[in-house]
């Protein structure tokens, strides 16, 4: 079958091609005999076209989400001879390959977006569009919900998620009217916090094309996932375990995102730390990547006219040196 027409009729069945994928499997520079991480593995998209490339190679595909490495065990079905699940999150990738006695591996892919079986299954309590219990949690195991966030956290940590985390410009309000809600009785669905958001803001803010709900769901959501805190430890980690020419890249879905792997990756291509005025290097640190390309990779038309989602993907690649 043509490869094409194969991958139409598997996106189709699963509802999802992958953002940016010929652009990932370019900046991966795959190798049949390398070793692979795929540490979202999320619908398994990235991981199915990876492992398609691999002959004696091995991928490694990490998720968070135990509903996710269980349907990938059926996707990639064909291919599990040299693939390996793991139910865990990115920022262990170092202790994941430990555990697995791999010294070194060949090329890593983070794609940062909230897989979209997630989003679309209502029960989860991610969307703004579907009533559901508020949880959020990637990792159904985890202790934190957004319950917990949104009727727990202060005025202040709310004000600040949602600035921070959502750059929802109506922050203050938006937290204001959270607390004022809370005290009446517990916020329990999604429905009720979107009430309260809209409640909470300027007629003119509701008239906007954005859902007025979509920044303070998306500061939540990071909030109870600790999604921003676990990449640079990840990124950094990263280039420890990446064997020489082994490419990192990683996909990002909002501003926040990509200026933390952005200015991480800059780090980690800089080396010396010495201020400038200094004649001499006395910090002797060298640079462990070098940067693939100095702006994002970003979708082209044909990719944006199937799947809007891909608006927002910036791609940004790095090799180790």
């Amino acid at each position: 079958m043509d490869k094409h027409v194969h991958d139409t009729a598997e996106d189709q069945r699963y509802g999802h091609r992958p953002v940016l994928l010929d652009e990932c499997l370019e900046a991966l520079n795959i190798r049949p005999d390398g070793i692979y991480i795929d540490g979202t593995l999320g619908r398994a998209g990235h991981s199915l076209e990876i492992a398609r490339r691999l002959t004696t190679g091995r991928l490694i595909s990490i998720d968070r989400d135990e509903t996710a490495i269980e349907a990938a065990k059926e996707r990639l079905a064909d291919y599990m001879d040299r693939v390996t699940l793991v139910h865990s999150n990115f920022d262990r990738v170092g202790e994941i390959l430990e555990e697995l006695n791999i010294s070194g591996v060949d090329g890593m892919l983070f794609d940062l977006g909230v897989s979209s079986p997630q989003l679309d299954e209502a029960q989860r309590g991610f969307s703004y569009m579907n009533d559901a219990p508020l949880d959020m949690r990637m990792d159904r195991t985890a202790y934190l919900t957004a319950r917990h966030v949104v009727n727990e956290w202060s005025y202040e940590e709310l004000r600040r998620i949602l600035f921070d985390f959502g750059e929802e410009r109506y922050a203050p309000a938006v937290a204001r009217g959270i607390c004022r809600a809370r005290e009446v009785a517990p916020i329990e669905t999604t429905a009720q916090l979107v009430d309260i958001i809209k409640s909470s803001m300027p007629p003119a803010a509701l008239r906007e094309k954005q859902h007025p709900a979509k920044r303070s769901f998306q500061a939540i959501r990071i909030a109870v996932n600790g999604e921003l805190d676990a990449l640079p430890p990840m990124l950094e980690a990263a280039a420890e375990v990446l064997n020489v020419g082994g490419r990192l890249a990683v996909i990002s879905f909002h501003s926040l995102e990509d200026r933390i792997i952005k200015k991480t990756m800059q780090e980690l291509a800089t080396g010396c730390t010495c201020p400038p005025n200094f004649p001499v290097c006395v910090c002797g640190k060298k640079p462990k990547m070098k940067l693939v390309s100095r702006k994002p990779i970003v979708s082209g038309a044909a990719e944006l006219e199937y799947n809007p989602r891909a608006r927002s993907a910036k791609l940004r690649v790095a090799e180790k040196l």
